[in-house]
């Protein structure tokens, strides 16, 4: 397995992982395959690309596929810089089961550290994926707040759990 930051190049590649993750997970993501299908691969490219505070990871197996993705952002306001999020979590099934998730997560938090005055790492997960959680759980996040019906997907709401790690 190997875990990378990824770059405009690999947008193709991002572009299709994405894609299906919110098809096979659209209740866990805030935006949707409708939205996302008409993003240009010029602007999926300058979304990828890495910046001081700012990356992609990807998780590609043994074969070269692309099998798991993960973005942490940094806060830019002066009064929030201390914080930074995790948006876009995603293990394709092929790769679920085989600790990607937990390598991707690791990988992050270990970059996010290098970040000067960065003091914790924010997420939220869709209360009801339990193994979401657990990963997270274990990585030492804890739960800090619920946002009851924080996703409305086809006439169904989902709560979000929102979790904190201080580094």
């Amino acid at each position: 397995m190997e875990i990378r930051i990824l770059n405009k190049l690999d947008a193709q590649l991002y572009q299709e992982v994405r894609l299906s993750a919110l098809q096979i997970n659209p209740e866990a993501f805030g935006s949707t395959y409708e939205r996302e299908v008409n993003f240009s691969l010029e602007t999926v490219a300058e979304r990828l690309e890495p910046a001081k505070d700012k990356f992609v990871l990807g998780a590609f197996n043994d074969n070269g596929l692309l099998v798991g993705i993960v973005t942490f952002m940094r806060e830019s306001s002066v009064k929030t810089r201390h914080k930074g999020n995790v948006f876009g979590m995603y293990v394709a099934p092929e790769g679920r089961g085989r600790g990607v998730g937990k390598l991707l997560m690791r990988e992050l938090i270990k970059r996010a550290k290098s970040c000067d005055g960065l003091e914790q790492i924010n997420l939220t997960v869709v209360s009801n994926n339990i193994s979401a959680k657990k990963l997270y759980m274990s990585l030492g996040f804890v739960v800090y707040g619920v946002e009851r019906n924080a996703l409305k997907f086809n006439r169904q709401y989902f709560d979000e759990e929102l979790m904190v790690l201080h580094i």
